[in-house]
């Protein structure tokens, strides 16, 4: 059997993890299926009317289309906001989780490799990020930057990369002791060579799992920066957003307008998590419960 095959009838063993799984590939497909199966574009100012505004689940608009989800302040349907606030949310937490992975990785091999200096200073400047919040730290990094999809990749950027590095440092210090590396080194490969076409491949089990579990927290703390103001525009969806956009409502019975969105966040991290949880016990068997 090929490591892949077994790899799936492993994860396959599990009926949660297959559930999350399952869960998560609709929402993705949900999400980027978002533009061509949205009952409406929630963005277009010229497609929106007034007078639907803050229709429960289940009305009818003006136009005559069914709002299943309701409709907001701005007579937006909830469905399509929905679908287009889930497509920005997967894409901000993937692009972050993506280039934190590639920046702390690079760091962290580097600083087992290298050792001396750059190790000690590398690993003092993880300790000093991990040690404050992450909300904190996003919050003064968008403060200086502003609001923007791009601006809140950084800040999310710079919140990651310190457990990456962390965690490749490592596994990287306790791959270099095998045999195989004395190999390569007595071949004198060079230590790009070594680093990335050796060492790298040995240390990606924890470091995929840490990386689905951050997909999960980007997402919430975007969510968390955008409902505090923070994080994207009122122009750009965001499931934090449409929170946001519907508590001061709640108290007036229009609940769908805050619980929809957040019933989406909420499966989105859930299933991340589920997947997540699973991968581990796969990758790494002494972690089994």
């Amino acid at each position: 059997m090929t490591p892949a095959r077994q790899f799936a009838a492993e994860f396959a063993t599990s009926r949660i993890a297959l559930a999350g799984l399952a869960l998560l590939s609709l929402l993705l497909l949900a999400a980027a299926l978002a533009p061509w199966i949205s009952p409406q574009n929630p963005y277009d100012l010229a497609g929106l009317e007034l007078l639907d505004s803050r229709l429960p689940p289940g009305a009818r608009s003006v136009a005559g289309a069914i709002h299943w989800l309701g409709t907001d302040d701005q007579g937006r349907d909830m469905l399509s906001a929905i679908l287009y606030g889930l497509r920005t949310s997967v894409a901000v937490g993937v692009a972050s989780t993506m280039l934190g992975l590639a920046i702390g990785v690079s760091l962290g091999l580097a600083a087992a490799w290298l050792g001396g200096w750059l190790d000690a200073l590398l690993m003092r400047l993880a300790d000093l990020q991990l040690s404050f919040p992450s909300i904190l730290i996003a919050l003064v990094l968008l403060a200086v930057l502003g609001q923007g999809l791009d601006k809140i990749i950084v800040a999310l950027v710079a919140v990651q990369w310190a457990y990456y590095a962390r965690t490749a440092r490592a596994a990287a210090l306790v791959e270099r002791r095998k045999e195989y590396i004395d190999a390569a080194v007595a071949l004198a490969l060079s230590n790009t060579r070594i680093i990335f076409r050796h060492l790298l491949p040995n240390c990606l089990p924890p470091l995929l799992v840490l990386a689905t579990v951050q997909v999960a927290a980007a997402i919430t703390l975007e969510a968390t920066l955008s409902f505090l103001g923070l994080g994207l525009p009122i122009t750009q969806p965001s499931l934090g957003l449409l929170i946001s956009n519907g508590f001061n409502y709640l108290l007036s019975g229009h609940y769908w307008i805050s619980v929809f969105p957040g019933i989406a966040l909420l499966l989105a991290v859930v299933s991340i998590n589920l997947v997540a949880d699973r991968l581990r016990d796969v990758l790494d068997p002494h972690e089994r419960r």
